[in-house]
């Protein structure tokens, strides 16, 4: 996706990687069945005889659930559509019924998009529904199956509705990839799909990973890593699985089609199995559900009850601002742009907004509103309070509201006399003749530091009632810079 060479994992290579991302639906019950969709509880309880596969059982479509597929595709650009479920043949025993129910060439969402923080767009080739399997322990021998004592079988999770969302091969680095699930997990969290919760599994991430010389158009032999569940996992594994791929072909081997695990203990990936072909699974259309055929009425009532998705407002807050979307990005992940944006609104310098918020918001804006945080940027771009001190009264303000004059006045915070505050510079200047000398004869790097050393000085000298920004400009003026 990015032409950066610093992208490149390994020199002279390029990696390309496609991510197929499972995400259980926030449904009650499950896909086909009144079974309970919930997280938790003892192993094999949430089951009935559809999602234990017992003979005569049927499936019934959950209404919900094809909603909330359609919310998906609406919020990823897809182009939604009439859909037929089909039989995907295979014989673990994480799925009791010997099959698992999955959309295969007529899935509900296809031919989409979906715009990273940065701008940039990723394809999206497909978003079908699918049931989710059963969860498999292996007792044992690190949890491995070929070295464990005995399995057993969790068939609470068999059944669960998922949307895959299949991501096109755009992305070229481990950082892209982690900002495409990062911005996935954000806009099915937003819609209400999904909880997004990667630690407890209803959200997984399979990722193809194949690798060419730089300048070649012609894609590698891919290797899929299975049921990837955090995004520390999934950068370090395309590294490694990029490395690995590259050594094989610089030594002259090949690299074979696989399905591959990532152990997270040992930092590297093991081979499953050989990579499974479509035909392996003998689809068939699903003879026990008709096709899902969703009116267009539907559709748009759908669309009509989307919230404002990220993307959207990164792009709000940018034009306010004047500034990029990844610059807002970090704003909008914190769930502040309306704040940000009413602020700005108000009349509030848009840079000191933005940095307040990602560097003293941290934990939320508390009892803060959009006028108040006007009027306390107001009062520290005016040089009523230093960075120091407004950043006391916007954390008095988080904490209990009010009035941001009111809350300085109450601490004591006054704006210090310019007069007395070359006064004080020159005093410390006297004081440090060497690191007055380093200052004005050093290189930017040293300057730096020994401007922050004054600074700090200054601050200590003034109980932190001196503007930082006013005492640089004095030290530049005394340096004739």
């Amino acid at each position: 996706m990015s032409d950066d060479a610093t992208t490149e994992i390994v020199p002279g290579w390029e990696t390309v990687i496609g991510l197929e991302v499972h995400a259980e639906l926030a449904t009650a019950t499950k896909l086909f069945s009144d079974a309970p969709n919930r997280f938790g509880g003892e192993p094999n309880t949430n089951v009935d005889p559809v999602s234990l596969g017992l003979p005569g059982s049927l499936p019934v479509l959950n209404e919900q659930a094809v909603e909330l597929a359609i919310r998906v595709g609406l919020s990823l650009h897809c182009r939604v559509q009439r859909s037929v479920f089909a039989r995907k043949n295979y014989f673990y025993p994480d799925m009791p019924k010997d099959f698992q129910i999955s959309q295969y060439d007529l899935p509900i969402n296809e031919e989409g998009w979906m715009e990273l923080a940065d701008g940039r767009r990723v394809g999206i080739e497909r978003a079908h529904l699918e049931e989710d399997t059963g969860k498999s322990t292996h007792v044992g021998g690190g949890g491995r199956i070929h070295e464990a004592g005995h399995s057993l079988v969790d068939y609470n999770r068999a059944g669960v509705p998922l949307i895959e969302i299949v991501g096109a091969p755009d992305l070229r680095c481990a950082e892209d990839a982690r900002a495409y699930v990062s911005e996935l997990r954000s806009i099915l969290v937003a819609i209400g799909a999904s909880d997004g919760k990667m630690e407890e599994g209803s959200m997984r991430v399979d990722c193809n990973v194949s690798v060419r010389p730089v300048g070649d158009a012609e894609l590698g032999t891919r290797c899929e890593i299975k049921n990837i569940n955090s995004l520390r996992s999934l950068g370090r594994a395309i590294v490694y699985e990029s490395r690995r791929q590259v050594d094989l072909i610089t030594a002259g081997e090949r690299v074979e089609q696989q399905t591959r695990h990532w152990n997270e203990d040992e930092g590297r990936t093991h081979k499953l199995r050989s990579k499974e072909e479509a035909y392996d699974y003998r689809y068939f259309p699903e003879p026990d559900l008709v096709p899902v055929d969703p009116s267009e009425e539907w559709i748009e009532s759908v669309r009509a009850a989307l919230p404002v998705l990220p993307r959207e407002r990164r792009h709000r807050l940018a034009e306010a601002a004047g500034v990029d979307t990844a610059t807002a990005s970090l704003t909008v992940e914190r769930g502040m742009d309306d704040l940000a944006v009413d602020a700005i609104g108000a009349g509030a310098d848009p840079t000191r907004v933005l940095v307040h918020v990602e560097n003293n918001l941290a934990d939320g804006a508390g009892a803060l509103t959009a006028a108040s945080f006007a009027a306390l940027v107001a009062m520290e771009v005016g040089g009523d309070l230093t960075a120091t001190q407004a950043k006391t009264v916007l954390a008095t303000l988080v904490a209990g509201g009010g009035d941001p004059a009111a809350v300085a006045a109450d601490l004591g915070f006054e704006a210090m006399d310019d007069a007395a505050l070359e006064s004080v510079v020159d005093d410390l200047i006297a004081a440090h003749p060497e690191d007055w000398a380093a200052f004005t004869s050093g290189d930017d790097k040293e300057r730096k530091k020994k401007s922050g050393f004054f600074v700090g000085k200054v601050m200590k000298a003034t109980s932190g009632q001196a503007d930082g920004r006013a005492v640089n400009e004095i030290l530049a003026r005394r340096a004739g810079a």
